[in-house]
């Protein structure tokens, strides 16, 4: 070891590759996106995977279109992947078995198509959603509407339909539902729209369109939390450091990534996964934008 460090020896990994006939590469595709989520989720992918022992080759995408996604898949097979990850994807993907060529996949959203060798793990999303709802209907709101992220997003329409959900469960018609793009601006266009709507509560598909709706009902004259209770998801950084600290339902990135990894590796190692689709749990971290409603505003 002496002489390895006295030398600068590195090990050469495509000679190993050679040798072994494994790269220990996993390919990551995921949408070329500065939003917080994908984000978090790509540096927890790579840490994940660098615990493991493989190195993680990256392909970005602008769109799930199937063309998209086999030129990304090509690219990869180019590069010897062994497994491939598909992160922060907007929905359903249509990836063909050919363009797969038998690589193993675990991604956050479902194939269009089976493919043998497939896992889907995921944030429960729609327990996060329907959880946010219980926690407002439990507080005494009646009127409880949502800003939803863009709905082409799996993730978006995974916690539309949580809030559907929850409002069910609770014996509650849904209130309105105004459609966002996960910014912060628009979730303070969303806002403004539903400052005259006759709602005391707002599920929010994630934390900066909540930031944003909670702008939007303070121009508007509305205090929060004591007019209208406002509930996020995600738990980013600055949630907690807001003028009014966010209430949030919190999905744990690196606990996704590191059951991610590990159930690539364990297709790519041979071994079958003992469930197809894995959901891990969320949790509703309770902070100052929520709280009961007056009464005067609570029926």
């Amino acid at each position: 070891m002496r002489s390895v460090k006295a030398l600068g020896y590195r090990p050469n990994a495509a000679a190993r590759a050679l040798a072994t006939q494994r790269t220990h590469q996993i390919g990551l595709i995921t949408t070329a996106s500065p939003l917080y989520g994908p984000t978090a989720g790509l540096f927890s992918l790579e840490q994940a995977a660098w615990k493991a022992g493989y190195s993680l080759t990256l392909s970005t995408i602008r769109s799930s279109s199937e063309a998209e996604l086999a030129d990304a898949i090509s690219y990869l097979l180019g590069r010897g992947v062994e497994g491939i990850l598909v992160s922060g994807a907007m929905g359903v993907l249509h990836m063909s078995r050919s363009a797969l060529a038998g690589l193993p996949v675990v991604s956050t959203s479902p194939l269009s198509d089976d493919a043998p060798s497939h896992v889907v793990v995921d944030t429960d999303q729609v327990g996060g959603a329907a959880a946010a709802v219980r926690h407002l209907f439990d507080l005494g709101h009646r009127r409880i509407a949502h800003i939803a992220g863009p709905l082409e997003w799996y993730a978006a329409a995974q916690r539309r339909d949580g809030w559907l959900l929850g409002m069910s469960e609770v014996g509650l018609k849904p209130g309105p539902v105004v459609e966002g793009d996960w910014s912060a601006r628009s979730g303070y266009e969303a806002g403004k729209s539903l400052v005259s709507g006759n709602v005391t509560a707002v599920f929010v598909a994630n934390d900066h369109m909540a930031m944003g709706a909670i702008r939007a009902f303070t121009e508007g004259g509305l205090n929060v939390p004591a007019d209208v209770s406002i509930v996020g998801f995600d738990d980013v950084p600055e949630a907690e450091f807001q003028m009014v600290p966010l209430t949030t339902v919190r999905q744990d990135f690196a606990a996704a990534a590191e059951r991610s990894v590990r159930e690539l590796i364990q297709l790519v190692e041979g071994s079958t996964s003992e469930d197809s689709i894995v959901r891990l749990p969320t949790e509703l971290v309770v902070r100052d934008s929520s709280q009961t409603p007056r009464p005067d505003i609570s029926g």
